[in-house]
């Protein structure tokens, strides 16, 4: 078996410096962090190399002439920033051969890397990419330098493509490579998207950009004085502006801390008007109103006689559903599922008060084995008299830690049953959703709905689940199919399905699960799997306990539906399935996922998905899928997109383990298509990892 026990690095306390430059008491925390026109943290139109808050999310909203900008940014890691942007352009259009006059709406995908922290001497120096994947037509690559002095934060930075079109000087790697000289021309034409131009980076003439930001006596305001590089002379799809001067005037305005609005005087000539709606994702949280864990008492001088009051007290304040309770000698088994806190620690801290209130004084451990539809996944044994001096005297905090270990759960009947609990059969619960496209020729997509779910279980291993969606409000009526695609019509039905009715059934199946050895486990379904397409499939998964990595394969036999969403099904059927491997480096609780497999057109590819998890559990990530289909896919070349899942106890008193998604998927196309699961092995088995266990530990004792 594998077992996990605490370090004496992992019970250390974690000590970050922070470096805040040289006059910290005199520069006002947000100096610096604002967003600009393009997203990311900047002036206006150039970037400096200042970093939002750990966590921060933002959606900009700006308009300049005859650009209209939305952008989401966010900072996933202190030194690393990431840009989704569309910029709908007034005077182009897609064309005849995508969406006829429609504006045309560009995409692109912005990175900024710190290089190194601003210090008593050195600036902040950060490595940026513009427009990096999507079209190209506002790409550049840039070095710049922020420095903060009293109420000033000036910025100096070296740009090229876009952030260099004035053509200050020559590039210097030219001398290395002829290429480097000139810039290709990137997608000037609306057919040419979608595409990586690599060999463009880092090349054409260099142009020179920066400014500086003052925070005003006044707090809510900050003004802008900002050296723009760009030219307006090359702009994308044949567009040249008058510029008349090169200098941006602006001013920012915050009216709360989620919002803010600015205002700007650029090129000379035109008004640039914007706004700004944040949040810290990380910092996401909430005072609870649990009920305090219960007091410790004296053991009782016996074995309870009726288990059902301590069971229930059990589900009540520690958050647990008691499958079955068992003695073997002088330890307590307890076979559970948690049902309320996320943090393990602070589940059987709770529980171990109740359990030594009630069991006698000869019971030395308590051993929970914690289980997820049926598969036991973890075994925490906790020492009881350890834990009992630990909460009633700090000092002997460190050696309660050391005396824990937690190890790998397989089914198991050993010792003798105290309590066997009746199997919870049937649940169900409401709640709203929300499907959306942005980005794509028909605009921004939505669709709100109103979903009711339910679950009967057959036994522990075994349920069916149902959910019924009712369409609120929807655009979809303005999606329109053009495409020069051969491939099967898998997604781009999507309005065929929303007009055919507004209560449709999205999901009926009958779902198994096992666990096929100590690291393996495995699931099988079939029925309505989702709201296009019924089936039959299974996965098998590979995980270790406690380990960075873990192995999937899921394959599935699935029919398209009817547009009306009961339980007629279409001719169209395939098999679709992938190998995906799961990886967790080790920092920064970052998860690395690759699948490579069958898409549901035919195609095969792959589909890579990064995503950052914060320690309030909120977790934000990213996606792309690259396959086979080529020219096949359409306007966008590749399937991407970003999400984000929200703990549900960050927003209210009481303490939850539900979590909520938002994604946001820039269209909808045929191409990197996948079957949308109910169930995932991997998120079933989520206990296998004991993430932030030890350093919760300390915050459950008091």
């Amino acid at each position: 078996m594998t077992h996990v026990t605490a370090s004496p690095s992992s019970l250390a306390p974690l000590t970050v410096a922070v470096l805040v430059g040289l006059y910290p008491s005199l520069a006002r925390a947000e100096l610096g962090q604002a967003q600009s026109d393009f997203g990311g943290v900047g002036l206006m139109q150039t970037p400096t190399a200042r970093m939002a808050p750990l966590g921060e999310f933002s959606f900009t909203y700006g308009r300049v002439e005859p650009y209209t900008r939305y952008n989401i940014s966010v900072q996933p890691l202190d030194w690393f920033e990431v840009g989704f942007r569309y910029t709908e352009i007034d005077n182009r259009f897609y064309g005849p051969s995508i969406a006829g006059d429609r504006d045309y709406l560009d995409k692109g995908i912005d990175f900024k890397l710190g290089v190194w922290d601003e210090s008593r001497y050195l600036p902040q120096v950060a490595l940026g990419f513009r427009d990096f994947g999507g079209t190209g037509l506002f790409s550049g690559e840039y070095l710049v330098a922020s420095k903060r002095w009293y109420d000033l934060d000036f910025s100096l930075g070296v740009g090229t493509g876009y952030l260099g079109a004035g053509g200050d000087i020559d590039n210097p790697l030219g001398w290395v490579d002829d290429r480097f000289d000139t810039r290709g021309p990137g997608a000037q034409s609306i057919d040419d998207t979608g595409d990586f131009s690599l060999s463009s980076l880092f090349s054409g003439p260099i142009g020179f950009f920066g400014g500086v930001e003052y925070q005003t006596p006044w707090d809510p305001l900050t003004l802008q004085l900002e050296y723009d590089g760009n030219d307006y002379q090359s702009e994308p799809l044949n567009n040249r502006f008058e510029q008349d001067s090169s200098f941006n005037l602006g001013a920012r305005y915050r009216l709360n801390d989620n919002l803010k609005l600015n205002l700007g005087w650029e090129r000379g000539n035109t008004l640039m008007a914007g706004m700004t709606l944040s949040a810290n994702l990380a910092g996401l949280s909430q005072i609870k109103r649990d009920p305090q864990p219960v007091p410790l008492q004296a053991p009782a001088t016996d074995m309870p006689k009726d288990w059902r009051p301590v069971v229930a007290q059990l589900g009540s304040n520690a958050g647990t559903q008691v499958k079955r309770i068992r003695r073997d000698g002088d330890t307590l088994i307890v076979d559970a599922r948690p049902t309320k806190y996320r943090s393990l620690a602070e589940t059987e801290a709770r529980a171990n008060r109740i359990l030594h209130n009630a069991t006698p004084h000869d019971i030395d451990t308590y051993r929970y084995r914690w289980y997820s539809r049926g598969l036991p996944v973890r075994e925490d044994v906790q020492p009881r008299h350890a834990y009992v001096a630990a909460a009633q005297d700090a000092s002997t905090e460190v050696d309660y830690k050391y005396s824990l270990y937690s190890l790998a759960a397989t089914e198991s009947h050993q010792g003798d049953t105290l309590y066997e609990g009746d199997p919870q059969r049937f649940g169900w619960r409401i709640g709203p959703g929300i499907n959306q496209n942005l980005g794509g020729p028909d605009g921004y997509l939505y669709e709100i709905y109103l979903r009711a779910s339910a679950e009967y279980h057959t036994d522990a291993n075994g349920w069916f689940s149902g959910m019924l969606g009712w369409t609120v409000a929807d655009n979809f009526e303005s999606f329109d199919y053009i495409a020069s695609s051969d491939l099967p019509r898998v997604r781009t039905y999507i309005g065929e399905y929303l007009a055919e009715t507004d209560l449709g059934l999205y999901n009926l199946q009958y779902t198994r699960t096992a666990q096929l050895d100590e690291d393996w486990y495995a699931m099988a379904y079939g029925g309505l799997l989702e709201s296009m397409y019924a089936g039959v499939g299974g996965e098998v998964l590979y995980r270790p306990f406690n380990s960075h990595v873990a192995y999937g394969l899921d394959l599935n036999w699935v029919r398209q539906r009817d547009f009306d969403q009961r339980f007629g099904l279409r001719d169209y059927d395939t098999w679709t399935g992938h190998a995906t491997a799961y990886v967790e480096p080790g920092w920064e609780d970052i998860l690395a996922q690759v699948s490579v497999g069958r898409y549901l057109a035919g195609d095969i590819g792959a589909t890579f998905d990064v995503s950052r998890e914060f320690e309030n559990g909120a977790r934000i990530g990213a996606w792309a899928t690259l396959t086979d289909a080529g020219d096949d896919y359409g306007e966008g070349s590749f399937d991407k997109g970003i999400y984000i899942t929200l703990p549900l106890d960050a927003f209210f008193t009481t303490s939850s383990r539900a979590y909520t998604s938002v994604a946001w998927k820039p269209l909808t196309r045929d191409g990197g298509a996948r079957l949308a699961r109910q169930y995932s092995l991997y998120g079933l088995t989520h206990e296998r990892d004991m993430g932030r266990y030890w350093d919760e530990i300390g915050d459950a004792l008091e």
